[in-house]
């Protein structure tokens, strides 16, 4: 990350929060950049790459249903509620158009994370769960009807696409977080099998 940066395919964006001071080379004591680990069973090592900015990690939200600001209960249709109303409050800013991740359940913390997670999934494709597809596909046409439109400035294409997932929860918590990425959809991924090594 410091040599992207020193080279300047990266700009320095790793600023201390108590001192406000960039530290110039994009890194930011133990959890900046925020690296995400999981064990698997496979010989096979995945690595996975999105760099998000700052104009869409700030239009994400968390809710925590029931929310009656919204009249949004603790099912799907108030999971749509909840979505559409980040779309409405984000009013096309985050390098819109955008990609919405929704994560259903888990903690507050697992939430946002799956939330980005599901971002990695190819734009076009739906969820395998039937219920979800559908609300990834009516949750797109519905933002897009909005008439927000690009950065803002009104027009029929406010969302890219819609990517869902759900968790397991609390009985007493039922957490919708939603992520945002930017038109650029900056990912990249690169699998190590044995000594072959391939990028998407």
């Amino acid at each position: 990350m410091a040599e992207a940066t020193k080279r300047s395919y990266m700009r320095p964006n790793a600023v201390d929060a108590i001192y406000d001071k960039n530290t110039g080379n994009n890194l930011g004591g133990d959890d900046f950049p925020y690296v995400h680990f999981e064990e698997t069973e496979s010989d096979d090592l995945t690595i996975e790459l999105m760099l998000k900015g700052g104009g869409c990690e700030n239009v994400g939200r968390q809710y925590s249903l029931p929310d009656n600001s919204v009249g949004a209960g603790r099912d799907l249709a108030g999971v749509r509620k909840v979505v559409l109303d980040a779309v409405q409050k984000a009013q096309g800013q985050g390098c819109a158009p955008g990609i919405l991740g929704v994560a259903i359940g888990g903690d507050r913390g697992s939430s946002y994370i799956k939330s980005k997670e599901v971002l990695f999934s190819e734009m076009g494709t739906r969820n395998e769960d039937p219920k979800l597809a559908e609300l990834e596909e009516r949750l797109t046409s519905e933002a897009n009807q909005m008439g927000i439109g690009p950065m803002g400035f009104g027009g029929k294409t406010t969302v890219l696409d819609t990517k869902i997932t759900g968790l397991s929860r609390l009985p007493a918590s039922y957490f919708v977080s939603v992520s945002y990425m930017c038109w650029a959809y900056r990912r990249r991924k690169m699998t190590v099998k044995g000594g072959e090594v391939t990028y998407d």
